[in-house]
């Protein structure tokens, strides 16, 4: 079987073109990427880095790219873009065709979403809410909850809170969240991973998961009351566990997940250990979608200097979630 792939460079000034151009010289096997963007976009950033690209269109049945072939579903930039130079007139191109891509696969037009990195500054600075690819996807997939969750060989690290001012996130902390969050991931490690008894490591919030309350009383008064009302609901769940001491071998080698408060509380060690090669993914869609573990590195698109080594892994990854929720 070949899989169809919608593909979305991200921002048009970032590497988000020169890894499409670059994983289409050796395309992955048993896989059809479609790239929703400017044809013309993708010609230049190809002439930029002095390597072949064939564009064609997809047929109705997904088919194996060739070397140097990509499919492109085409979108138009609204103004000419520079490899490293940020313009906010194509901030809506970017969300139209991620918007685009989606709506493919919700279709069924394609069988996974595979994102670039996007810029959000420029995004917002144009004029759109935009706080992250997580929930703008959840919002044109219409679901109230979905999960960011960044996986590397070894470790998987899910958010319960995403893109938040570190002084907010203690107030997003709440019974509601934590609840959704932990079903949403427990049933994603079973749906799209194949794993049929997950067992998740929960993060506290406070140094020292809260010392009892002497160090805050979030772990005592949410977090506990949370994780004993999901453990009767048979869900396997250790914590809340002292961030500082929850990452260590003796840990992780019996967990699948773990399942971190914030932001920066858990994705540097996922980063540490695996940057390059490491994906993102939304749980809780009805479809699939992973992106890279980068950002746009403006400093180096057109230079040739970009690695595809993680949208390679994205689309790996993709194809093993398909894989794993066709299995009986």
């Amino acid at each position: 079987m070949v899989y169809r792939i919608a593909l979305t460079p991200g921002e048009p000034a970032g590497i988000g073109p020169d890894i499409c151009v670059q994983i289409a010289q050796s395309p992955p096997p048993g896989i059809e990427l479609v790239a929703y963007a400017d044809p013309a976009l993708l010609r230049e950033r190809a002439s930029l880095l002095d390597l072949p690209l064939r564009l064609t269109q997809a047929g109705a049945i997904p088919r194996q790219c060739e070397t140097g072939e990509l499919r492109v579903a085409p979108s138009h930039l609204a103004a000419a873009s520079s490899a490293g130079e940020l313009d906010a007139a194509n901030a809506g191109y970017v969300l139209a065709s991620l918007e685009a891509a989606t709506r493919a696969v919700l279709r069924g037009d394609a069988h996974a979403l595979v994102t670039g990195p996007v810029h959000k500054a420029v995004i917002n600075r144009a004029g759109f809410a935009f706080s992250g690819h997580t929930e703008f996807l959840a919002d044109i997939c219409e679901c109230e909850s979905s999960v960011m969750m960044l996986a590397t060989p070894g470790l998987r690290v899910a958010l319960a809170t995403t893109h938040l001012p570190l002084r907010e996130v203690a107030a997003a902390i709440t019974r509601d969240r934590l609840l959704d969050v932990a079903r949403i991931l427990h049933r994603d490690l079973r749906r799209r991973f194949g794993i049929e008894k997950p067992h998740i490591l929960v993060c506290g919030l406070n140094p020292h998961a809260g010392e009892s309350g002497e160090l805050g009383s979030e772990e005592t008064e949410i977090i506990e009351p949370v994780l004993a009302e999901l453990r009767d609901e048979g869900i396997r769940l250790t914590g809340p566990l002292p961030a500082d001491s929850l990452f260590t071998p003796s840990r992780l080698d019996n967990a699948d997940a773990v399942l971190s408060m914030y932001h920066d509380q858990g994705l540097p060690v996922l980063k540490f250990k695996g940057f390059g090669n490491a994906v993102n993914i939304t749980l809780g869609l009805p479809i699939i979608r992973t992106s890279v573990d980068h950002g746009t590195a403006l400093d180096i698109a057109g230079s040739g200097a970009a690695d595809c080594g993680s949208l390679l892994h994205a689309i790996e990854t993709a194809v093993e979630m398909l894989q794993a929720g066709d299995s009986p």
